[in-house]
């Protein structure tokens, strides 16, 4: 069993998540590389990280929309390690939601996979988070404090997830902290938008341009593993989106 740090990002095959997975490692941690139905890229990007320090990233498959899932991830992280240091909650599922045409699978899909899913994730691993002293860091979104047209119920739920990573802040302390980054535009979404959205979207941006995924990835690394002083926080790295949105 290694002595280094352990981590555990949720989502982590591509995007945001990768970059996450691959600062963390970078800066020595062993990681836990999540992924739902992207096998090849998570396989890749372990591969990759394998060559840097073998034996160091374990890809592991779960759907975290469903109970058996998340148990099963949890059951995959309390086997590999003795201690989890850094939980990264960033698997999310992300489409529009029109008032009026909203089906309750919908409802259901969307609040199980971004908002029930990481609370029972943290509940399953308390004792390896508890063990090491670790911290949690939930992927937020500029748009859990205000709403996103067509999008209700992807905003209910990241609006959720503000209020656990609060609330779990002040349960778990002091042996474990729980913080939040909040993004903006760092991506455009896979279908991305016209282009005049895009050209709103900046414009509403106090720096003028996207982010990229490793602003987020700095934020996680310095919250989880930079900021002993620091939890019950939220942390918006949206490039000023937030005073214009």
């Amino acid at each position: 069993m290694s002595s280094r740090k352990t981590a555990l990002v949720t989502g982590s095959a591509a995007r945001i998540g990768a970059a996450i997975c691959a600062t963390l490692h970078a800066r020595g941690c062993d990681v836990a590389l999540h992924y739902n139905a992207n096998r090849e890229s998570a396989e890749r990007l372990a591969g990759q990280l394998n060559q840097d320090r073998p034996g160091s990233v374990f890809p592991v498959q779960a759907d975290l929309s469903s109970p058996a899932g998340v148990d099963a991830l949890a059951g995959f992280v309390s086997e590999r390690f003795d201690q989890l240091d850094v939980l990264v909650n960033n698997a999310s599922r992300f489409y529009p939601t029109n008032i009026g045409q909203t089906q309750a699978w919908q409802w259901d899909d969307l609040l199980n996979s971004n908002l029930r899913g990481p609370y029972f994730l943290v509940q399953a691993l308390l004792g390896p988070l508890r063990t090491a002293g670790g911290s949690v860091v939930n992927i937020l979104d500029v748009h859990a404090e205000r709403p996103m047209r067509d999008h209700a119920v992807y905003c209910i739920s990241k609006a959720g997830l503000v209020m656990m990573t609060r609330s779990l802040a002040q349960e778990l302390g002091p042996s474990i902290r729980v913080n939040g980054v909040s993004p903006g535009a760092i991506l455009w979404p896979e279908a991305e938008p016209a282009a005049a959205q895009k050209q709103v979207i900046l414009r509403r941006t106090a720096l003028g341009r996207i982010g990229e995924p490793s602003d987020i990835a700095s934020a996680v690394a310095y919250l989880a593993l930079d900021a002993p002083y620091v939890t019950g926080q939220i942390l918006a790295v949206d490039g000023g989106r937030s005073l214009n949105i």
